[in-house]
């Protein structure tokens, strides 16, 4: 079926892979938190334990609303973990960090996550797509929040 929803292909095109991008950064952070959650020690480790838990709680909640994005303007969302690891700017972890390293990561994956989402405005004011500004201006807010928080802990 044909979409018509006043945004051009070729800038839905360019919309959905950005968003594209958003989602898979958004994702490998959501798994880096939530595993940072179940491995955090040490003395920190109860308000760490905690504050990973509500950040990828929120990272849950904003990975589908993403991927309903990319879908709604006629894309097909990128759901595995090939696809998000060919597509993320996010680093694996490749050893078993301490809580100041886990918090010191994601302070920085969260910029990147930033970095990314920025990436993706200027098509969007160009189609005019008020929507995909809307859902990228709250990822900015949410992401801003989080990595100075998580800074905040390694100062």
């Amino acid at each position: 079926m044909n979409i018509n929803i006043g945004i051009s292909d070729d800038h839905r095109k360019k919309i959905a892979q950005g968003l594209s991008r958003v989602l898979a950064d958004s994702y490998m952070v959501y798994l880096k938190t939530h595993n940072y959650h179940w491995n955090v020690t040490g003395q920190l480790f109860h308000s760490l334990h905690g504050m990973f838990e509500e950040q990828y709680t929120e990272l849950a909640e904003a990975i589908d609303e993403i991927a309903e994005r990319i879908r709604s303007i006629g894309y097909r969302a990128p759901g595995s973990f090939r696809e998000f690891s060919e597509l993320t700017s996010i680093e694996e972890d490749t050893d078993q960090p301490d809580a100041m390293e886990m918090v010191r990561r994601l302070a920085v994956d969260n910029e990147t996550v930033l970095r990314t989402a920025r990436e993706v405005l200027p098509a969007c004011e160009e189609a005019g797509d008020e929507a995909t500004i809307d859902l990228i201006t709250e990822r900015l807010d949410v992401h801003s929040k989080t990595a100075w928080m998580l800074r905040s802990h390694l100062e």
